[in-house]
Order: C-alpha cells, then sequence, then structure tokens
C-alpha cells in the first residue's frame, strides 16, 4: 500500500472540485484532459471518464481537478470519487505513463535577496514540497535528496524549503555575489532531472503527523481543537497577516505558546527569519504591535524561542 490520502477542496467554480493527494503525482507537470482519447497517456484520467458526469480531468503536482457535466451535484458524488481515487493510487495505479522519463522537466528558478544578508531565497516556478521543512545539518535532511545535496557545499549552514522556495542560509567563508550563480544553476539541473526534493515516505509521514518525536515531528500542522481561544486567534492572525508576508522574505513563523498570566506569545522562526538580524525588530515593531492591537488586553509581548 502507498499511504495516499486524498482531501475534497471545493473551488470557486462549483462545477469543479480539486482531489488533493498527500503527495506529488507528476514530476512538476500539469496536464488537462477533455475526453478520454485526450487520455490516453494517463491510466487514472481514463478511469475517471468512464464516471458519465466527468466533463474534464485537470491533474497537477499534488491535485486532480475534476470539472463535471450539470447531471449530478458534487454533493452526491464527490466522496465516491475521492474514494474511487484513493484506492486507485493505493494499489500503485499510474496517474501519467511517461513516454520518456529522461527527458528535461522546464524549470526555472531565480534568486532572490532577504533581509537576512546570509540568507538567499531561490524562488520555482513549480511547487517543490507540500509542508514547510527546515533543514539545521545533512542529518536532519536525511529524507530531503535536495537538502542533502545542498549540504555538500561547505558554505551551506541551513536550508529551508516551502511551497516553491528553498531558503539557503550561508556561513561567512563565501560572498552571496560569488555563489549565488552556482547555488541557483544546481537546483534549477536537480529540478529538471526530475529529483525528489522531500522523499514520498518522508512527505507522506509530514502530512499525516505521524512522525515520532525523534524524526522530526511536524511542527508546521496544530491542533487548533487543543488551543484555548486566545491562542487560536493567535494562530489565525499569524496565518492571515503574518506569514504571507514572512514567506515572501524566505521565511516562516509558528506559533509555540501563549502564557495568559504574562501575557507573551512565543514563536518559532525559520527559514530566513531564523538569526536575521532584523528579526527582533519585526517581533517588536511589527508582529508584536498587530497582536497586541488586534487582541487588546490579551497580549502584551511576543518573543522567538530560538530568537
Amino acid at each position: 500500500m502507498s499511504n495516499f490520502s486524498i482531501n475534497i477542496q471545493h473551488t470557486t467554480k462549483p462545477g469543479i472540485v480539486k482531489f488533493e493527494a498527500n503527495k506529488f503525482l507528476t514530476r512538476h507537470e500539469n496536464y488537462e484532459f477533455k475526453n478520454i482519447d485526450e487520455a490516453k497517456n494517463s491510466p487514472i484520467a481514463q478511469q475517471l471518464f468512464y464516471l458519465p458526469f466527468v466533463k474534464t480531468v485537470y491533474i497537477a503536482q499534488n491535485f486532480i481537478a475534476v470539472e463535471k457535466f450539470d447531471i449530478v451535484e458534487w454533493a452526491d458524488v464527490e466522496k465516491e470519487v475521492a474514494e474511487q481515487l484513493e484506492d486507485y493510487l493505493n494499489k500503485g495505479g499510474e496517474v501519467i505513463v511517461e513516454e520518456d522519463t529522461n527527458k528535461a522537466i522546464p524549470v526555472t528558478v531565480y534568486a532572490e535577496s532577504t533581509p537576512n544578508p546570509s540568507v538567499m531565497k531561490f524562488v520555482a516556478n513549480k511547487k517543490l514540497v507540500l509542508n514547510a521543512a527546515e533543514f539545521k545539518n545533512i542529518d536532519d535532511a536525511k529524507n530531503s535528496p535536495l537538502a542533502q545535496k545542498l549540504f555538500h557545499f561547505p558554505f551551506v549552514k541551513e536550508v529551508f524549503m516551502d511551497e516553491n522556495y528553498v531558503s539557503v542560509n550561508k556561513f561567512d567563508v563565501a560572498e552571496w555575489d560569488e555563489i549565488t550563480l552556482e547555488v541557483r544553476e544546481f537546483i534549477k539541473n536537480f529540478l529538471q532531472e526530475g529529483n525528489e526534493v522531500i522523499t514520498n515516505e518522508a512527505a507522506t509521514a509530514q502530512s499525516t503527523a505521524e512522525n515520532t518525536e525523534k524524526e522530526q515531528p511536524n511542527k508546521n500542522k496544530i491542533d487548533l481543537d487543543s488551543l484555548d481561544d486566545t491562542s487560536q486567534q493567535v494562530v489565525a492572525i499569524l496565518d492571515e497577516y503574518i506569514k504571507p508576508a514572512v514567506a515572501s522574505d524566505g521565511g516562516n513563523i509558528l506559533f509555540d505558546s501563549y502564557n495568559e498570566e504574562t501575557r507573551t506569545v512565543k514563536v518559532i522562526l525559520q527559514g530566513a527569519c531564523s538569526g536575521c538580524p532584523s528579526s527582533t525588530m519585526t517581533l517588536k515593531s511589527g508582529i508584536e504591535s498587530m497582536l497586541r492591537d488586534m487582541l487588546r488586553g490579551k497580549v502584551d509581548y511576543v518573543e522567538a524561542v530560538n530568537g
């Protein structure tokens, strides 16, 4: 069994539903099939077209979107489709039959500076990971072939990945203007060859939060039901207002804890934010001020447990 799980995601178009997988389904490529003939190289799309209401099938890196005809309502059939996809994938069914697995995948990667002078952000035009991942050393990177190879560069100190980018934190032995092109070309070639960024097994374990504490727990996932009301509000504010800005700078911020007595929120900084000279100012003048204003009387201080 491959341990695939499918999550149903409704879209802004009522006729289209996304069936999101906990693993990557394709080698950084997207496909669209309007009928069973067009789907000759996709067994899973062919199977979907045997359902009379299926109009179009879209296959992306980690989801399959299905557009239906109006003869049915999604509420009546979406669960059945999700179960069918899950069963098919867990039995080892093929998504795409690659005609030439050695063909280079078109990928572009550009370098982007961050507020942390030690960190450069390398952004791809493809989704790289399904969940954020941070690697402090090569031992941490045992489940990430890309991170492992990056640590072979003597100047690489830490690696952080999220969505479509990789943030590389360097030692002071080299300057970015000397090594940026080399790192960018390496990441681009790695992706074009179709190599795994994070192993499927690790991605599945992370997505299902089945990691043990010893094997790098999934700190990016928070059990909201276990938190008090104020903590839930803090998490919501971080997710909606803070994380997008932090991600644009090549970093990430995670909720750690909230102390009602001291009115203190503790957070974890990752990627470019970890060790950044300006992170203290960002915490105090940005995040702390916002939480104070939005949660008056509940939050007075914000601290980074790793800052």
